[in-house]
């Protein structure tokens, strides 16, 4: 496995609207040497322990409670939503979640690494506010290298549940 690397967002991608917008948007990829799906991607991705903090603090503060078991139905599309996030829209090899102003973006690439097995992709986008005189806001900006390192840090754990299946 390479490491996590910034990328462009794929101009046919799911995502790639929002690049065209006000929004702001990130991209992050990474390559596995196995084959992976989408499901298996957004299912390892939602249930690393890294994210399942996220998922109690919504929990708690947000009365969003979520499981393992629905983490897996959201990944096979056996349902359309997933504690804060709704399903904007599905491909075969994508999906894009939204949860208020906040989308998230997983892609899989099958054998575009060197060698073989499957590039990860996963990215964000956080539209402006509508109200008068739209911007991100300030909370927003003082949090944006939080969600840069938090962003790599959730696709490095997913690569590694992936790379490392549970015996």
């Amino acid at each position: 496995m390479t490491g996590i690397v910034r990328a462009e967002v794929p101009a046919q991608s799911l995502l790639s609207s929002y690049g065209r917008s006000d929004a702001y948007v990130d991209c992050y990829t990474t390559d596995v040497s196995s084959s992976v799906t989408l499901a298996q991607f957004v299912e390892a991705f939602y249930t690393t322990p890294l994210f399942k903090v996220e998922r109690l603090l919504l929990g708690m503060f947000v009365s969003r409670p979520s499981t393992d078991a629905e983490a897996k139905e959201f990944a096979q599309a056996q349902r359309a939503s997933f504690a804060a996030w709704r399903v904007e829209s599905r491909g075969p090899d994508e999906l894009l979640v939204r949860a208020g102003r906040t989308r998230s973006w997983f892609m899989v690439a099958q054998e575009v690494p060197p060698g073989g097995g499957t590039r990860l992709s996963f990215g964000s986008a956080v539209v402006p506010r509508k109200q008068a005189g739209g911007g991100m806001g300030a909370g927003f900006n003082a949090l944006l290298g939080f969600h840069k390192l938090y962003s790599r840090a959730l696709l490095s754990s997913a690569a590694y549940r992936l790379s490392h299946p549970r015996r």
